[in-house]
């Protein structure tokens, strides 16, 4: 036993092998076996959801789940840094205590219930549709054609970045919603 600690204690391979104290000799066998997170891992360039900067990510995808999120050094805008916030987006995506149903009251009622995303976005479509129908305007009280509705709005958030105003804008404008704006401007 005392022979294979001296064999296998690091400051006595340092000397034996001439090595600096960071290469193999420093390892212990558990550590020779440790592989990186990203190993085997398919990549997937994409942008940080935090904010509008649009800061450049790795995103590393290992048997179907996501193992490692980084900065990608190619992004011109983040140059492979993330703010504290980018790197811990992992946990957007592998937290258990990740929120993966919408939160529910309905009208006059007083508790939340938890609907099934699908649920949720049907109920939005319905909503959607009905308020355009209902509030839908051919013409104003001088027989201008308008083609609009004045029950839809809407105010975009500051995290949004232009790309996703101008598609919000453009989804907006197909429905004829007129009110529409963002915080960004405001």
């Amino acid at each position: 036993m005392l022979r294979a600690l001296l064999r296998d204690w690091p400051l006595l391979r340092q000397l034996r092998d001439g090595g600096d104290g960071t290469g193999p000799e420093a390892m212990s066998p558990r550590t020779r076996e440790l592989r990186m997170k990203t190993d085997g891992a398919q990549v997937a360039r994409s942008v940080c959801p935090y904010c509008a900067v649009g800061c450049g990510q790795l995103v590393y995808v290992k048997d179907g789940a996501v193992s490692q999120i980084e900065g990608d050094p190619a992004s011109p805008i983040s140059r492979g840094r993330l703010c504290p916030k980018g790197s811990a987006s992992k946990q957007l995506v592998t937290s258990p205590s990740r929120v993966t149903t919408v939160r529910y009251r309905r009208p006059h009622g007083t508790e939340w219930e938890d609907l099934e995303l699908d649920t949720a976005m049907d109920m939005i479509a319905d909503r959607v549709v009905r308020t355009r129908k209902e509030y839908w305007q051919w013409e104003d009280e001088e027989g201008r054609r308008t083609r609009r509705t004045l029950g839809i709005a809407s105010l975009g958030g500051a995290t949004l970045d232009n790309e996703e105003n101008y598609l919000m804008k453009k989804l907006y404008t197909a429905m004829g919603a007129i009110q529409i704006e963002n915080q960004a401007r405001i």
